[in-house]
């Protein structure tokens, strides 16, 4: 995670286990500390970088105990706190508190107005099931068009640009499948653009993040802001 904060990612979707394993379906893997311990890194080495990350326990599993006290243990000093009159403020406005932190409960409480944490209301998105590019481009368009222009609104909103193995697909392979979409970003990135949308675009994702969607999206925020 350090290696993609330096490479321009900003935006993060961090899914735990009742153990406070990161885990996505079935497969587990580090302990969050290893998450963690590189933002901190990377926060120690910067002084105006902003990120948003969002944890939430995966689907099917209990959650992690007292994980939110933990979150706010952890990164205490550089939490914004939840309050809608963010979006009313510049970046440096938020200074010198530097996490937007979202935490998505399976079960538990969701964080309160006020609190150091985030609930999930305010970070958004219309996931489509699909492992079809064409399908999820047209999908993406669509739900994005729907959304008030970032000025205006008091969320976040998020975009992926990803696809999903099917059980019904003889291609099950995560790797080929993302690749299908790949190729899509920029082109997405053009057409929001084209379509009058690009005021509306403020999180772009995608799985296994590569250093060619990463510099579209640093070029598609430049465009914005010079225009």
């Amino acid at each position: 995670m350090y290696e993609q904060l330096v490479a321009g990612v900003r935006a993060f979707d961090i899914r735990v286990d009742n153990h406070q394993h990161v885990c996505h379906g079935i497969l587990e893997s580090y302990s969050v500390d290893v998450v963690i311990n590189d933002i901190k890194k990377f926060l120690s080495e910067t002084k105006a970088e902003i990120i948003i990350v969002e944890f939430r326990t995966e689907f099917g599993y209990a959650d992690p105990t007292d994980f939110d006290k933990w979150l706010i243990q952890q990164l205490g000093q550089y939490l914004v706190a939840q309050d809608p009159s963010v979006f009313d403020k510049t970046l440096e406005e938020l200074l010198p508190a530097r996490v937007i932190c979202v935490w998505k409960p399976n079960k538990s409480a969701a964080p309160a107005p006020g609190s150091p944490l985030w609930s999930s209301g305010y970070l958004r998105d219309n996931w489509t099931d699909t492992d079809m590019p064409k399908t999820k481009f047209d999908a993406n368009m669509k739900y994005l068009s729907e959304q008030a222009p970032n000025e205006t609104r008091q969320y976040f909103y998020r975009v992926e640009n990803t696809a999903t193995p099917q059980t019904s697909s003889v291609v099950l392979d995560v790797y080929t499948v993302t690749n299908r979409i790949r190729g899509f970003a920029r082109l997405f990135l053009s057409q929001a653009f084209k379509k009058g949308y690009a005021d509306r675009l403020q999180i772009f994702a995608s799985d296994l993040i590569a250093s060619d969607f990463i510099d579209a999206c640093i070029g598609a925020t430049v465009a914005r802001h010079s225009t």
